[in-house]
């Protein structure tokens, strides 16, 4: 399977980074074609600048300043999210990353009446593996919007029955070792039935 891992965090010594890795090893391991994107060390420039949004609906030209992630993207078959959640949201370089690259006629087709219709249908899987600072229930009285844009947003984009994980670490401000390692063994049995 070709599988696109986003990866959205800034410091190699992580704990982000740590999953991150053990993800694309993982998945190498079981003989997957992984396209390891490191976000942040792409240089990826998150910000839609004022031609983005005027070339935006433009089919012919919307593309242009991301064509190689978009490219990337229409060739993934699963598509794995690695992030820290900030502020109660995606890092900005993942939302840019959204917010430039799944484009219409990249990720849904616009409809005369306003609606839209999904076009990565391409995308038969996708996982998110991510740390909260704060707790499961605080983040719960938030709304959790990084979990709610996952399953309810971005699982709309994708084949209608792909199949979809989305695993968290929550208090991170306040983790230990011993969690983080138990955390880290979930992941690795998940991604192992790959």
């Amino acid at each position: 399977m070709r599988i696109l891992v986003l990866f959205a965090h800034p410091l190699e010594t992580s704990f982000g980074a740590a999953l991150h890795r053990e993800v694309v090893a993982i998945l190498r391991g079981r003989g997957h074609e992984v396209d390891d994107c490191d976000l942040n060390a792409e240089g990826f420039d998150p910000v839609l600048t004022r031609q983005d949004r005027i070339d935006y609906h433009d089919l012919t030209l919307n593309r242009a300043r991301v064509a190689s992630y978009v490219d990337r993207l229409l060739a993934a078959e699963a598509l794995v999210l690695v992030f820290p959640v900030w502020n109660y949201g995606y890092p900005a370089i993942l939302k840019g990353f959204f917010d430039r690259v799944f484009l219409p006629g990249v990720s849904f087709k616009l409809n005369q009446n306003g609606g839209y219709t999904p076009t990565l249908r391409n995308i038969k899987r996708i996982a998110a593996v991510c740390t909260y600072g704060g707790d499961r229930l605080t983040t719960i009285l938030m709304g959790d919007p990084p979990r709610r844009v996952f399953n309810r947003s971005l699982r709309s984009l994708v084949a209608p029955d792909a199949r979809r994980r989305y695993l968290a670490h929550y208090g991170m401000n306040r983790t230990t070792p011993a969690r983080r390692a138990r955390f880290l063994n979930k992941v690795r049995r998940y991604f192992s039935t790959w």
